[in-house]
């Protein structure tokens, strides 16, 4: 067997391990609501805490989104509403909230939001532990 011929099987090989490798090592866990933030900042903090529940204020001035992140079961109240742009595993869409609309979710694998709009968007969200 040649010397280049034993240098490509190497490098093949190599370049195999790598990319096995890659497939089997854990994606890293995405972060809660509270723990995710935008730009290296948080967008949400903790108001109440219990071994069943918490409950957060999420507060998204214009412009300001929330990277991605994870839900447990939740509900969630709109304080001031507004203009979202929401991504997920069905796409992206954007989605205007009225002041005091809620909603409830079993939870969400993921997701990233951007407020669109031009005024404060604030949650509060009440998720199961």
């Amino acid at each position: 067997m040649s010397a280049i011929y034993r240098l490509a099987l190497l490098a093949g090989g190599a370049v195999l391990a790598s990319a096995c490798a890659s497939v089997s090592a854990a994606p890293e866990p995405l972060p809660s609501a509270l723990e995710a933030g935008w730009e290296g900042a948080r967008v949400c903090t903790l108001q109440h805490q219990t071994q069943t529940h918490r409950v957060l204020r999420c507060t998204f001035p214009p412009g300001v989104g929330h990277e991605r992140h994870f839900h447990p079961a939740h509900y969630g109240y709109a304080l001031s509403g507004g203009t979202m742009r929401i991504t997920d595993g069905t796409g992206v869409r954007t989605v205007t909230l009225e002041t005091g609309s809620d909603y409830s979710s079993d939870g969400t694998a993921w997701h990233e939001v951007v407020n669109v709009g031009d005024t404060p968007v604030i949650y509060l969200m009440v998720e199961e532990r």
